[in-house]
């Protein structure tokens, strides 16, 4: 063996696959069903492994449901963006985002209807969201208020492009939806208070 290649990786355990299979099954079942009619034996069914074995890694539905939502949005660091140009790429980032992962869309299926969703969100919002809305508002006591209204626009989006999927919202192109959106999500975030 040649010293300076590597030994080959090792084999993901069968509780990394267990796992994963678990989550996955219950991302389309919470997004299919409902926080309420998704249930752990349709779960389990789904991912070929029997329900003991769910309640083995997360306890009970409520864990499941945490596990299944955790979402790191991968915002840059508040420090990375410019102040003139957030807007564009929050609505650039947030739409890649949503092109490629549906466990945000299971996420807002979810959060509309039930108050685990809707408390999930909440979380995911303080803490991701809230801290680069501080560093680009003009007064950080406005900076809740601002990351909500900034929220509506591209959870809006969101909805009636993912969920609802509106013909006109889905037609449109990413590039089309960043020049409509930006510029709307930009004075939320940093324009003066309109008062």
């Amino acid at each position: 063996m040649n010293e300076s290649s590597s030994p080959p990786p090792a084999p993901p355990r069968r509780s990394d696959a267990t796992r994963t299979a678990i989550l996955d099954a219950a991302r389309e079942h919470f997004a299919a069903d409902g926080y309420e009619r998704a249930t752990i034996r349709a779960i389990a069914k789904h991912a070929n492994i029997d329900p003991s074995m769910v309640m083995r890694y997360y306890g009970n539905k409520e864990g499941l449901f945490a596990a299944a939502m955790a979402i790191d949005l991968k915002l840059p660091a508040p420090g990375a963006l410019s102040r003139e140009d957030v807007g564009r790429a929050l609505v650039t980032h947030f739409l890649g985002m949503w092109e490629e992962n549906e466990v945000l869309t299971a996420l807002l299926r979810v959060g509309a209807t039930n108050q685990a969703g809707a408390e999930r969100m909440q979380g995911i919002f303080a803490d991701q969201l809230l801290p680069l809305a501080r560093r680009v508002c003009p007064d950080p006591e406005q900076a809740p208020a601002r990351a909500a209204l900034a929220s509506s626009q591209l959870l809006g989006l969101a909805l009636t492009r993912y969920v609802l999927r509106f013909p006109p919202a889905v037609a449109l192109a990413p590039e089309e939806l960043v020049a409509w959106l930006a510029p709307t999500v930009q004075r939320y975030l940093t324009a003066p208070h309109p008062a």
